[in-house]
């Protein structure tokens, strides 16, 4: 890979590094306005009121999340609910779990190879 100097001393790409961006797709990179920008979040968020995954949280993915947030908070990690003299990590978890207010997105992986991002407080979660 060679790379020549330009009159303003920029670097500019060679044909060879050209060519491996057109075959990675990497070319496709935009920088966009606020107002573009805007556009593309108020899609994403129309995106995320199409569900494709169920709204219920599976039993594996409340043991991930119950264990990671355990593990937060054993780490010193702001706890978001009023504790009354709780002092198990795992406690303290399930309380946040049960207010629905766990800060943590699920990553469900889907069978097209894509995946859907869902916050665990807009799961319905089964205490039983």
């Amino acid at each position: 890979m060679t790379y020549q100097q330009d009159v303003f001393g920029m670097e500019q790409i060679d044909e060879e590094i050209n060519t491996e961006l057109k075959e990675t797709g990497n070319e496709d990179s935009e920088i966009l306005t606020e107002e573009e920008y805007k556009k593309q979040q108020e899609k994403k968020t129309q995106e995320k009121k199409k569900r494709i995954t169920t709204r219920y949280m599976t039993k594996y993915e409340k043991a991930r999340v119950l264990g990671t947030r355990a593990l937060q908070i054993s780490m010193n990690s702001p706890i978001m609910v009023e504790i009354e003299n709780e002092t198990d990590p795992f406690e303290i978890a399930l309380k946040e779990l049960k207010a629905g207010k766990i800060p943590l997105i699920i990553r469900r992986y889907l069978p097209d190879g894509g995946y859907e991002d869902v916050s665990a407080s807009e799961l319905i979660v089964d205490f039983h």
